[in-house]
């Protein structure tokens, strides 16, 4: 009997015609794989579900979040739809029987079949792709690909697949658990959305294996060691073998074309490819829904939420308890709290260590809260103080993690 196979991605609508043509892909090549489409953001006017290539649209809003408005708020939008990947797997392990789950980034495209991936899970519970399989051999290189491995994460989470068997929900609970409360982009603090977290995946979980063959997450940052060739689209080789699917990352930045121009002029096949994507995506209405805006990065009156007024709110957890809904724009807000300058006061320094309960350690990490929370304000105003303020305050959150613990 055939496994029941499952993908999945994870979008706000701006993606949604990337997402068109992973799932185009995913069903010419594998029509027997039932793909879901994870949306944090509303679904645009139109929108025909018997038209599109998604076996179910999962609103990120349906899913088990506690205090949905927090979680929203607190995430930017790469945050968000990454935050969301741990439960609409747990989701779609739960509600729809899934035997084996593929997540795919939405700028990802499938070439051939996945059969090897599936023979893969008959004797393997988690399967990962790491940025690079094979050691760089010039310092650029090492620079721009290696030590970025080592800064964002060894692993590229733009895939995982996971089968559901004892292993495999043990790393999808966990991944659930970590992502629900600690996906962040913050570097310093040794984060980056999900990815950073599934370095320690290999150490935790057995029925693990890491792929290396070339064929898989075919992207910029590991064309050193990958030559492809082919006469087509159809016949896209990778050191002389099928490519299954390729990873389009940095495509709106610009980043993907001065990478692909820095490493991957030995393999002209991979130009058309970039061309045969952009028309692939203008066909599925990149013009206007590459456009749309997602609906949390606005506060309820139209004002837009910076990344920091996110990280502050974050941050001070006495501010979850004050402004319940952060989103609001009523008097008594958390927007109309910031716009009177009320988050240079947010642990005032004088009353840091007034509560007759709080140990050294709270006292020190109220301390450190507070100097994070002034670099963001208007009392920072250049980057000489932003920097010392923020580094102070990494010192004194170590200082009571390691003296005072």
């Amino acid at each position: 009997m055939s496994p029941a196979i499952h993908a999945y991605t994870s979008i706000t609508t701006n993606y949604l015609p990337k997402a068109r043509v992973l799932g185009q892909s995913i069903q010419k090549h594998h029509p027997d794989v039932k793909f879901h489409l994870v949306l944090s953001d509303d679904l645009p006017e139109g929108f025909d579900l018997a038209n599109e290539p998604f076996e179910s649209v999962i609103l990120a809003e349906s899913l088990p979040i506690e205090d949905p408005d927090k979680f929203f708020f607190v995430h930017s939008v790469v945050e968000l739809c990454t935050a969301v990947k741990g439960m609409a797997l747990e989701h779609i392990f739960e509600q729809h029987n899934a035997d084996i789950v593929f997540y795919f980034d939405p700028d990802m495209a499938i070439f051939s079949p996945l059969d090897r991936l599936v023979n893969e899970l008959q004797d393997n519970s988690i399967l990962l792709t790491p940025h690079q399989t094979e050691p760089e051999q010039t310092d650029q290189a090492i620079v721009d690909n290696e030590l970025c491995s080592l800064r964002y994460g060894v692993f590229n989470l733009g895939f995982v697949g996971v089968k559901n068997d004892a292993d495999g929900r043990r790393f999808s609970g966990w991944w659930r658990d970590r992502l629900l409360k600690y996906c962040q982009d913050n570097i310093p603090r040794g984060l980056f959305t999900d990815q950073k977290w599934v370095n320690l995946a290999p150490c935790y979980f057995d029925n693990l294996k890491v792929l290396r063959a070339p064929v898989y997450n075919v992207a910029t940052w590991n064309l050193t060691h990958r030559h492809a060739t082919g006469s087509s689209i159809e016949d896209v080789h990778i050191n002389g073998e099928p490519l299954c699917f390729y990873h389009f990352s940095g495509f709106d930045s610009g980043g993907q074309e001065y990478m692909l121009n820095k490493y991957g002029k030995h393999s002209p096949i991979l130009f058309d490819l970039r061309e045969w994507y952009i028309q692939e995506c203008d066909k599925n209405g990149q013009e206007t829904l590459g456009k749309v805006p997602c609906k949390y990065g606005f506060y309820a009156d139209g004002t837009k939420i910076a990344n920091h007024e996110r990280v502050i709110y974050r941050d001070q957890l006495e501010l979850h308890e004050r402004f319940a809904n952060p989103f609001s724009s009523d008097e008594n807000s958390f927007q109309k709290w910031l716009a009177e300058g009320a988050a240079e006061q947010v642990v005032p320094a004088d009353k840091v260590a007034i509560s007759p309960t709080a140990g050294v350690r709270d006292v020190v990490q109220s301390m450190a809260n507070y100097f994070y929370t002034v670099s963001y304000t208007e009392r920072a105003n250049s980057c000489v103080k932003r920097f010392l303020l923020r580094n102070f305050a990494r010192a004194l959150r170590i200082t009571g993690n390691v003296v005072f613990k």
